[in-house]
């Protein structure tokens, strides 16, 4: 496949990118390599026998001439705020599929604005192809499946593991912006820790506050569900502190705390080990309801979120590389089918409909 349909992973040297880039090799394909550090890039190229190239997202002309010739980009440099656009614009116009693996709203909206144009360029257009937002974007399809006239959907997540340098970079934007959900079909901002309820994995509750996640954008185009709310498990100390921080929400947006910010996740933060990945897993549980009170839920088992991120994202890649479909923007049910979560490897069906 990959050598009559040439396709790149980018931001390989980052922990999620190197995660890919290992399951890509397990399963028999060869990418082509890229991003900014040369050096890495060498030394990865030459121990896989790998392509590699060498491109700064910052600059319009290097990017262009990188993507060239590509097929698909499944683009792992966050974050995405800064990154998305540069790729997508040169994903556009080399008439490569772009897929990444956001979970930021407004990289969501601003990928959606440009549907027309993906059309025109005959690619499809897919953010959020890893555990941002597959298996939450597949749930919230498969209730809207279940109960067709839904009007409230409610996600929510438990995730071990801890998170990436790039998730905590993204996450430390989105404290400036507040919260986020859905009402009467739109967005509307919310208060940090807007809401807090619990949810029961296992015979116990476990607390949990809302969250500005992907879903928030991405669910509705999926389901036209107009009301939704994602939400996170978190211990009640964090659900206090997050109202706190409400007070310093201008001073979170402000350039110089978020740069401080973003360098002291760079000086602790290294992503879960091996062990602590395999230890741990991640639970997702749906929920919807009808004008006339009907409920129906649905709670989902995944692996870890970084695994489920690498075999996610190479499967749509893979499933893209051997077809020829219509342009456009594209969520991951809209594109594989509400299913597509539990094709997934180590991801199970813990209750269903009418269970």
């Amino acid at each position: 496949m990959s050598k009559t349909q040439p396709w790149m992973i980018y931001g390989v040297t980052g922990y999620t990118g190197q995660l890919v880039v290992e399951e890509a090799l397990r399963r028999g394909l060869a990418p082509v390599i890229a991003g900014r550090n040369a050096d890495k890039l060498a030394k990865l190229a030459a121990k896989h026998g790998l392509e590699a190239r060498v491109f700064d997202l910052n600059d319009p002309a290097a990017v262009a001439k990188g993507v060239a010739g590509m097929q698909l980009v499944l683009h792992c440099a966050g974050p995405f705020s800064a990154t998305s656009k540069p790729m997508l614009d040169a994903c556009l116009a080399a008439r490569a599929h772009y897929l990444d693996i956001t979970g930021e709203i407004d990289v969501f909206a601003a990928c959606h604005a440009r549907d027309a144009q993906a059309r025109k360029s005959g690619i499809v257009v897919l953010p959020g192809a890893g555990f941002d937002v597959v298996p939450t974007d597949c749930v919230a399809a498969m209730l809207k499946r279940a109960l067709p006239d839904a009007s409230e959907l409610v996600l929510a997540f438990e995730a071990g593991g801890g998170p990436s340098i790039g998730t905590a970079k993204s996450g430390v934007e989105g404290l400036g912006k507040g919260g986020r959900a859905r009402r009467g079909g739109k967005l509307v901002s919310v208060p940090l820790a807007w809401k807090d309820r619990s949810f029961e994995r296992d015979g116990k509750a476990r607390s949990a506050m809302t969250i500005p996640w992907g879903d928030v954008f991405t669910a509705f185009i999926s389901t036209g569900i107009p009301d939704i709310e994602v939400y996170m498990t978190v211990p009640p100390s964090t659900i206090g502190r997050a109202r706190r921080l409400r007070l310093l929400r201008p001073l979170l947006g402000f350039g110089p705390v978020q740069r401080f910010m973003k360098a002291r996740i760079e000086a602790k933060i290294q992503g879960p080990s091996i062990a602590k990945r395999e230890a741990t897993d991640a639970y997702v549980w749906g929920e919807v309801r009808n004008p006339a009170g009907r409920e129906v839920r649905i709670e989902l088992l995944t692996p870890n979120g970084y695994d489920l991120t690498a075999a996610a994202s190479l499967g749509i890649a893979q499933y893209l590389l051997g077809r020829a479909l219509d342009g456009g923007y594209y969520t991951p049910s809209m594109l594989l089918g509400p299913d597509y979560a539990l094709t997934l490897p180590g991801v199970r069906l813990m209750r269903a409909p009418g269970m």
